[in-house]
Formats: structure tokens, sequence, C-alpha cells
């Protein structure tokens, strides 16, 4: 059995010029999978308000289901780092409220919470969280539970002074103490910049090939979520079609008597 990955593996992955994957996760059973598949880590993404519960945004979905789905993934990992992120609001109002809510989802066996955004409210945030033994992983470029005052689903970092204004970020948030960022819809140039000047990992959502990760929503990647996908996002297979076959296939048995058989009674 190999070991439980940690910060430190995460750091000598970057030391070393090596990359890693991170894919979502948000039920036991596919957390299973990605776990046996060698995914390094497995972001229970706030992403599941839309992909699992149907809201129209990240804003809806609130710290207790947060657990609910934290709990589930925990149980069905063994190897791969389990990331919790922080919904809207969990962390914003003051630091002993980020703490106990981040702490909760560590208790239900996350080994690290995602951080939105960059303040200096942020910054204290992400320094007590790594004094309290909680490890963090930050989020900039475009950042999702800012939609509205980002004006909508924005490209970050388009320019230089952009970019030189995140990477100013993204050394403070490395100072505080994250241990990785996420770089969300940033052109490839201005993050391969980022990243070469970072010490922690960077992580790419949307941003170009040269960081030191790639994440992705495993409903993108498995074809199985087709309200919406990103352009950046790539598609390995068609779980949609399988699913929608599977169910004709099961109705259409049922209906002629076919299922079930003589074999699957008692």
């Amino acid at each position: 059995m190999s070991k439980k990955i940690t910060v430190t593996n995460i750091q000598k992955i970057k030391d070393e010029g090596k990359r890693f994957s991170v894919l979502t996760a948000y039920d036991y059973s596919t957390a299973k999978y990605l776990d046996e598949a060698g995914i390094d880590v497995i972001l229970i993404g706030d992403s599941l308000a839309m992909v699992a519960l149907g809201y129209e945004t990240t804003h809806a979905v609130g710290v207790d289901e947060m657990k609910i789905f934290t709990k589930a993934v925990s149980k069905g990992v063994n190897h791969a780092m389990v990331v919790t992120d922080m919904p809207f609001l969990s962390y914003h109002t003051d630091i002993s409220t980020a703490v106990r809510n981040c702490g909760e989802m560590i208790k239900l066996g996350a080994n690290a919470v995602k951080i939105e955004g960059y303040s200096e409210y942020i910054l204290s945030v992400v320094k007590r969280l790594v004094e309290t033994g909680i490890p963090v992983m930050g989020h900039l470029g475009f950042t999702p539970q800012f939609l509205n005052t980002l004006g909508g689903y924005k490209i970050q970092g388009k320019t230089q002074e952009a970019a030189e204004k995140i990477l100013l970020q993204a050394k403070e948030l490395e100072k505080a103490g994250a241990f990785s960022i996420v770089l969300e819809m940033v052109p490839q140039d201005s993050a391969k910049y980022i990243t070469d000047n970072l010490t922690i990992p960077t992580i790419s959502c949307g941003a170009g090939k040269y960081c030191t990760a790639q994440v992705l929503v495993s409903d993108d990647v498995f074809g199985k979520y087709s309200d919406f996908t990103p352009k950046f996002a790539r598609k390995y297979g068609d779980m949609k079609s399988l699913i929608i076959n599977c169910a004709k296939q099961f109705d259409e048995d049922v209906k002629n008597g076919k299922f079930p058989n003589e074999e699957e009674i008692f």
C-alpha cells in the first residue's frame, strides 16, 4: 500500500520539476476509484453546488453540505490528499469562525482546505489556519465565489500589470503559509511567469500547461455533467450516454418482462 500524500510530497514534486494531478470527487465510490487510479489530490470542490446539487452558482452551498461530502469522500481515499473547498461565507466573517469551520472538515477526514481570494484578512485567516495545523491551498485568478464583484466569468491576469498583481498576491499567500495555489482562468504565459517565481506549487484550472499540477471537475472529465463545459475541460468519457442507455435498457427489460430473470430471483 502506497503512503498517504502530504504537503511534503506535494512540495517535493515542485522541487523536482515534476507534476501532479487533481480531480474533484463528491461521493465515496468516485473518490475510491480516483484513488485507485493514482490521482494525487482529490478536491471536494464547491462545484458540487452545480454538479451534484443543481444550484446555479457555488454561492448556494453551505458548510453543513460540505461536511456531508467531505465525510463521504474521505472514507473512500487511502493514498490521495483530500482537500475540502471551503464554501462562500464559511471563512469570511471572522478568524475564529473560519478556524472552526475549517477544523470541522479536518475532523471529518480532509487533509487540507482550499480558500479563495486575496486580502489582508484572507492572509490572516491562512496564517492562523496553518498555525492551527490546517494546511491551506490558495485560489487566485478567477475566483467563482467573487463572481458578482468580478462582473462575470472573465479571464484574469491578461496584462503584465495584472500578472504582476496576481504574483504579488501569490507570494503573500505563500508567505502566510499556503502550500499551493490554484490559478483559474489565467493566460498560460502569465501562469508560467507566476509559477516560475513561486516556491510553492501552482495548480492550473484553465491556466495552461506550465503549472505544477492540473485540476478539473471529474464530471467534466467523465462526460457526466452536460449543463455547461468550460473551454479548458477535456472530456475523457461519455458517462451521460452510458447512464441514459443503461437506464433505457432497464426500463425496456422491466416493461417487457425480461428483468428479473431466473438467476436474479430467490
